[in-house]
Protein backbone atom coordinates (compact mmCIF):
# COMPACT_ATOMS: atom_id res chain seq x y z
CA UNK A 1 0.00 0.00 0.00
CA UNK A 2 1.38 3.09 -0.77
CA UNK A 3 2.15 5.56 2.45
CA UNK A 4 2.12 9.55 1.99
CA UNK A 5 4.11 11.85 3.49
CA UNK A 6 4.61 15.57 3.71
CA UNK A 7 7.64 17.45 2.15
CA UNK A 8 9.30 17.99 5.04
CA UNK A 9 8.90 14.75 6.26
CA UNK A 10 10.61 13.00 2.98
CA UNK A 11 13.34 15.47 3.03
CA UNK A 12 13.76 14.54 6.35
CA UNK A 13 13.92 10.80 5.00
CA UNK A 14 15.72 11.33 2.54
CA UNK A 15 18.87 13.26 4.21
CA UNK A 16 18.48 9.90 6.44
CA UNK A 17 18.57 7.40 3.69
CA UNK A 18 21.14 8.07 1.02
CA UNK A 19 19.70 4.89 -1.15
CA UNK A 20 16.18 6.69 -1.18
CA UNK A 21 14.89 8.15 -4.48
CA UNK A 22 12.91 11.53 -5.33
CA UNK A 23 11.02 10.37 -8.36
CA UNK A 24 9.50 13.56 -9.94
CA UNK A 25 6.66 12.50 -12.20
CA UNK A 26 6.11 16.00 -13.68
CA UNK A 27 6.46 16.68 -17.17
CA UNK A 28 10.10 18.20 -18.17
CA UNK A 29 8.56 21.39 -18.88
CA UNK A 30 7.52 21.97 -15.74
CA UNK A 31 10.69 19.97 -13.80
CA UNK A 32 12.89 22.14 -16.38
CA UNK A 33 11.33 25.31 -15.96
CA UNK A 34 9.30 25.76 -12.85
CA UNK A 35 11.81 23.96 -10.74
CA UNK A 36 12.57 20.35 -9.23
CA UNK A 37 13.88 19.53 -5.38
CA UNK A 38 17.91 18.89 -5.63
CA UNK A 39 18.58 15.60 -6.54
CA UNK A 40 15.44 14.39 -7.79
CA UNK A 41 15.02 11.89 -11.10
CA UNK A 42 12.68 13.04 -13.62
CA UNK A 43 10.64 10.32 -15.39
CA UNK A 44 7.44 11.38 -16.44
CA UNK A 45 3.97 9.98 -15.87
CA UNK A 46 2.44 12.01 -18.84
CA UNK A 47 3.66 14.89 -21.21
CA UNK A 48 1.58 17.49 -23.17
CA UNK A 49 -0.26 17.86 -25.16
CA UNK A 50 -2.74 15.04 -24.51
CA UNK A 51 -1.55 14.74 -21.19
CA UNK A 52 -2.00 11.00 -21.16
CA UNK A 53 -0.21 7.93 -19.03
CA UNK A 54 2.70 6.56 -20.95
CA UNK A 55 2.13 3.41 -21.74
CA UNK A 56 6.21 2.48 -21.04
CA UNK A 57 5.85 4.54 -17.58
CA UNK A 58 7.13 1.78 -15.17
CA UNK A 59 9.88 0.82 -17.93
CA UNK A 60 11.81 3.79 -18.35
CA UNK A 61 11.28 4.72 -14.15
CA UNK A 62 13.29 0.90 -14.27
CA UNK A 63 15.81 2.03 -16.74
CA UNK A 64 16.06 5.04 -14.77
CA UNK A 65 16.55 3.88 -11.20
CA UNK A 66 18.75 0.71 -12.18
CA UNK A 67 18.87 -2.51 -10.77
CA UNK A 68 17.78 -3.09 -7.04
CA UNK A 69 15.37 -0.07 -7.47
CA UNK A 70 12.30 -1.75 -6.60
CA UNK A 71 13.73 -2.53 -3.35
CA UNK A 72 14.75 1.11 -1.82
CA UNK A 73 12.22 3.68 -1.01
CA UNK A 74 10.89 5.47 -4.08
CA UNK A 75 9.48 8.89 -3.00
CA UNK A 76 7.08 10.23 -6.02
CA UNK A 77 6.22 13.90 -6.53
CA UNK A 78 3.95 15.73 -8.69
CA UNK A 79 2.19 19.48 -8.87
CA UNK A 80 0.12 18.69 -6.12
CA UNK A 81 0.12 14.98 -5.07
CA UNK A 82 -2.46 13.35 -7.80
CA UNK A 83 -0.47 12.62 -10.59
CA UNK A 84 2.08 11.30 -7.58
CA UNK A 85 -0.20 9.12 -6.14
CA UNK A 86 -1.24 7.07 -9.31
CA UNK A 87 2.83 6.55 -10.08
CA UNK A 88 3.13 5.52 -6.56
CA UNK A 89 0.40 2.62 -7.34
CA UNK A 90 1.31 1.75 -11.16
CA UNK A 91 5.23 1.28 -9.86
CA UNK A 92 3.52 -0.97 -6.30
CA UNK A 93 1.55 -2.82 -8.87
CA UNK A 94 5.03 -3.81 -10.82
CA UNK A 95 6.58 -4.95 -8.01
CA UNK A 96 8.35 -1.40 -6.13
CA UNK A 97 7.92 -2.46 -2.40
CA UNK A 98 8.03 1.38 -0.93
CA UNK A 99 6.63 3.81 -2.48
CA UNK A 100 5.63 6.75 -0.98
CA UNK A 101 3.75 9.39 -2.38
CA UNK A 102 4.61 13.17 -1.49
CA UNK A 103 1.42 14.55 -0.62
CA UNK A 104 1.07 18.81 -1.23
CA UNK A 105 3.73 18.11 -4.53
CA UNK A 106 6.10 20.78 -5.74
CA UNK A 107 3.97 23.37 -5.78
CA UNK A 108 0.84 22.95 -3.51
CA UNK A 109 -2.55 23.13 -3.20
CA UNK A 110 -4.66 26.36 -5.14
CA UNK A 111 -5.45 29.17 -3.18
CA UNK A 112 -8.40 31.08 -3.15
CA UNK A 113 -7.10 33.25 -6.05
CA UNK A 114 -6.44 29.48 -8.09
CA UNK A 115 -2.42 30.32 -7.62
CA UNK A 116 -0.15 27.22 -6.17
CA UNK A 117 2.57 27.90 -4.07
CA UNK A 118 0.87 30.16 -0.95
CA UNK A 119 -0.34 27.54 1.07
CA UNK A 120 1.63 24.38 1.39
CA UNK A 121 4.44 22.06 -1.34
CA UNK A 122 7.49 21.67 -1.35
CA UNK A 123 8.83 24.99 -2.33
CA UNK A 124 6.60 26.80 0.36
CA UNK A 125 8.23 24.84 2.68
CA UNK A 126 11.65 26.25 1.93
CA UNK A 127 12.64 22.83 1.05
CA UNK A 128 16.33 22.66 -1.52
CA UNK A 129 15.37 23.11 -5.26
CA UNK A 130 16.47 24.37 -8.55
CA UNK A 131 15.91 25.09 -12.02
CA UNK A 132 17.21 23.93 -14.67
Amino acid sequence: MVTEVTPDQAWDILRENPDAILLDVRSGLEFNLIGHPVGAVNVPLQEPPLWQNAPDFTDKVSAQLGEGSKDATVFTLCRSGKRSMLAAQLLEAQGYRHTVNIAEGFEGDLDEHRRRGNLNGWRFHGLPWEQS
